[in-house]
């Protein structure tokens, strides 16, 4: 089995959009909004193309991963540049194979090649913490809103980057979708129907969970 990362090419941003959609359908919620997302932020002023890879088997994409800028602000108003990826996207059929992990792994090194300082995510530690990913809180990174959310993970790429200071992140206004574009999107894909799942709910109480 020939495997392959490499950066993502123009014939290859339809296969990654359907291969998205797949990953993600009925995941968190009834149906999916990734696909769409991944569509809009390669036109994005935050969009970074040297981060954007793809993995190959046999010469066949089978997942991807995607970043953006981000930046976080401290109590003297500086602020720090930094980066967020998502989604991280593999084919249903390549899933549990170790191919997500070989893309967050490989776009870690070029992210270090490349001088950023920090990845900072929103996801579940049990699938990041394994990647050296630790609580915002262990760093003294809030959100907007000055909480710390459970989601809310933070990769050091420089160490000791946000030492003596406290920060609040800020992520791409590209995540913030129109349903609507998401619905008429959709439209343009092989009909899935949504479903409700109980792990929704799980799903949502993560979002909502902060740290004291």
């Amino acid at each position: 089995m020939n495997i392959i990362v490499r950066n993502e090419t123009e014939t290859d941003f339809r296969k990654v959009e359907d291969i998205t959609r797949k990953a993600f359908w009925n995941l968190y919620f009834p149906g999916c909004n990734e696909h769409y997302l991944v569509h809009i932020m390669r036109n994005h002023k935050d969009f970074i193309k040297e981060l954007a890879l793809v993995v190959t088997i046999n010469e066949k994409v089978v997942g991807n991963i995607m970043y953006m800028k981000s930046y976080v602000k401290n109590e003297k108003d500086e602020i720090l540049e930094t980066i967020t990826f998502g989604p991280v996207s593999v084919h249903p059929s390549y899933q549990k194979q170790g191919i997500g992990s070989t893309l967050i792994k490989k776009s870690i090194e070029k992210a270090i090649e490349n001088k950023y300082k920090a990845i900072i995510i929103y996801g579940y530690p049990h699938n990041y913490c394994k990647h050296g990913f630790k609580s915002s809180k262990d760093f003294n990174i809030c959100n907007k809103e000055g909480k710390y959310p459970f989601s809310l993970l933070v990769l050091e790429l420089e160490k000791g980057v946000f030492k003596d200071h406290s920060w609040k992140y800020y992520d791409s206004d590209a995540y913030i979708m129109d349903e609507k574009k998401v619905e008429e999107f959709d439209k343009l894909f092989t009909n899935k129907e949504k479903s409700y799942k109980y792990s929704h709910e799980e799903f949502s109480i993560a979002c909502r969970a902060y740290l004291e």
